[in-house]
């Protein structure tokens, strides 16, 4: 019932990323930025130091990096660990009880750490539209992108980039820089995000928009 031990698999190149139907400009001024699930509880399902998650890690550290230098606000979601049954609702039909409080299972990975500028909201289901104030913030700033980024591309990554589109925020999904169960699970998100709610984009892609290049 609970999460699987992920196998490496190879993130998908430039001429994997499926063309989207969108064909929405990226604006550095009205984007924002969400590191999604990047919890060490998530991230262990994964074998170490291989891809994807090792490269997706340093992509997302590249990508935050670039963010910050164009003025791009940055936000995360993080789960609260011993979820009260009632509040974790139809989740735990799925995925059982899910994190502890442990630090080795809240805690954002070390290489990822928010800063004391940075946004963490707290996650409640699968949309990090649901029950937060994400939307507020974003629109407060002038923000009506947002880039996506982090695990699992097929589950929140992509239900928040369809809520996004839902709400008139155009997603942008970074295929490089999210993580899934299994390279179908990974493609299946970029296919089916192309066809209906975004843009699916390398990070090369994306940093040159960013960097004005």
């Amino acid at each position: 019932m609970g999460l699987p031990k992920i196998q490496p698999y190879a993130l998908p190149a430039a001429a994997d990323i499926p063309a989207a139907r969108a064909s929405w400009d990226f604006e550095s001024a009205r984007a924002a930025l969400l590191i999604h699930d990047m919890q060490s509880y998530f991230i262990n399902a994964f074998e170490p130091n291989t891809s994807p998650i090792a490269p997706v890690i340093d992509n997302i550290r590249r990508l935050k990096s670039a963010c910050k230098s164009a003025g791009i606000p940055v936000y995360y979601t993080a789960q609260n660990g011993n979820q009260d049954r009632r509040d974790r609702g139809l989740q735990a039909d799925l995925w059982g009880p899910g994190m502890t409080a442990a630090l080795d299972h809240q805690q954002i990975t070390a290489t990822l750490a928010p800063d004391e500028d940075d946004t963490v909201l707290v996650k409640h289901r699968y949309s990090a539209f649901q029950r937060s104030n994400l939307e507020h913030l974003m629109r407060v700033r002038g923000r009506d992108q947002i880039i996506i980024c982090g695990i699992y591309a097929h589950i929140g990554c992509l239900l928040t980039a369809a809520e996004a589109f839902q709400r008139d925020i155009k997603p942008f999904l970074v295929a490089d820089a999210v993580a899934d169960f299994s390279r179908d699970n990974h493609d299946m998100a970029l296919a089916y995000l192309a066809k209906t709610t975004g843009i699916p984009l390398t990070l090369s892609t994306l940093l040159a928009k960013i960097e004005g290049r």
